[in-house]
């Protein structure tokens, strides 16, 4: 049946949760909202910040040209609907803090963000940004009993742009021409594929020595500690909310892009239950495929390394919540 001349026309505009309104889940808010991907509801626990930040950020849409509406909020039931929701929520790393430190405070708020915002938003695809990622990707996938194909942490993107901004600053080039793979966990243990790393599809074995190659990898690793030493009040948040974002998109838009992401695994690879970074077709239904790469004897060591560090802090954190 047709609505008369005087119905108003409801339309069901998509709708991203952001669990913590800090500087990753701001500037995510913001990203979302001038690329005109989705509405967001910006949720934290204290009072008054995310409306702040609400505000502000509708204040400057009519600078940026958009209208999607920004709302902040304490209360779960405002994010109801939501097709996508974004656990940022958590304590940030401090200079001499690994991400592995921060497991016993921020496995407890990622668990009870997790399962209050699936209660309001059962159909929605779920990414973990809070550290130690790949763990609370993990706890994230128990609490809210998603299927592994709507629940994925934000790792890969970011690492992977870290490598590429590395190559383009060693070699000069245009970063957009630099494309590079990261799998792994999110942390000291990632695994930089260089092999598959490629300026306008010329390997980078074939324009820098092995040595070089080491030093960005190692720098790679280290590129969130670097920021934070830097910092000294806080860690990275344009990058990762540019990663997050685009995670975002590919989802919305079913763009149907190959990302590396932190994701469930049931076999690939050789591992079994535990979350790991690797490439995954990102579209509607979120993971819509895990691309299992060819690797080399030492990668695919290293990728087990990495991921049975990661089984060691999830059976810690289970103990913590148990506690």
């Amino acid at each position: 049946m047709s609505s008369s001349p005087n119905s108003p026309i409801v339309c069901n505009l998509p709708r991203v949760t952001i669990v913590g309104a800090g500087r990753v889940g701001s500037t995510l808010a913001q990203r979302i909202a001038e690329k005109n991907l989705a509405d967001v509801v910006l949720l934290d626990i204290i009072a008054g910040m995310p409306q702040g930040l609400a505000l502000d950020l509708m204040e400057a849409r009519g600078i940026e040209i958009h209208n999607r509406q920004i709302i902040g909020t304490n209360n779960y039931a405002d994010t109801s609907g939501s097709q996508i929701v974004v656990i940022t929520a958590g304590l940030p790393r401090k200079p001499g803090m690994s991400r592995d430190d921060l497991l016993k405070t921020n496995a407890k708020i990622v668990v009870e963000a997790a399962k209050n915002a699936i209660a309001h938003s059962p159909n929605a695809i779920f990414i973990v940004v809070t550290n130690p990622l790949d763990v609370m990707t993990y706890l994230a996938w128990q609490a809210t009993g998603l299927p592994r194909d709507r629940i994925m942490g934000m790792a890969g993107v970011l690492d992977s742009a870290r490598f590429e901004t590395f190559i383009a600053l060693e070699l000069g080039v245009l970063p957009a021409d630099v494309k590079a793979m990261v799998l792994g966990s999110h942390g000291d243990l990632m695994v930089p594929l260089s092999r598959y790393a490629t300026v306008n599809g010329i390997p980078i074995t074939e324009l820098l020595d092995a040595a070089t190659i080491e030093r960005l990898v190692q720098r790679t690793r280290n590129g969130g500690a670097e920021i934070v030493e830097l910092m000294q009040t806080g860690g990275a948040f344009f990058a990762p909310a540019s990663a997050t974002s685009m995670m975002v998109e590919s989802i919305l838009l079913n763009q149907s892009r190959l990302l590396p992401v932190a994701a469930y695994l049931q076999g690939e690879y050789g591992l079994e239950d535990v979350v790991i970074g690797v490439p995954c077709r990102l579209g509607c239904g979120g993971i819509e495929s895990v691309l299992e790469l060819t690797l080399t004897d030492e990668e695919r060591k290293a990728l087990h390394t990495s991921a049975q560090f990661v089984r060691q802090n999830i059976e810690r954190s289970h103990e913590i919540l148990a506690n």
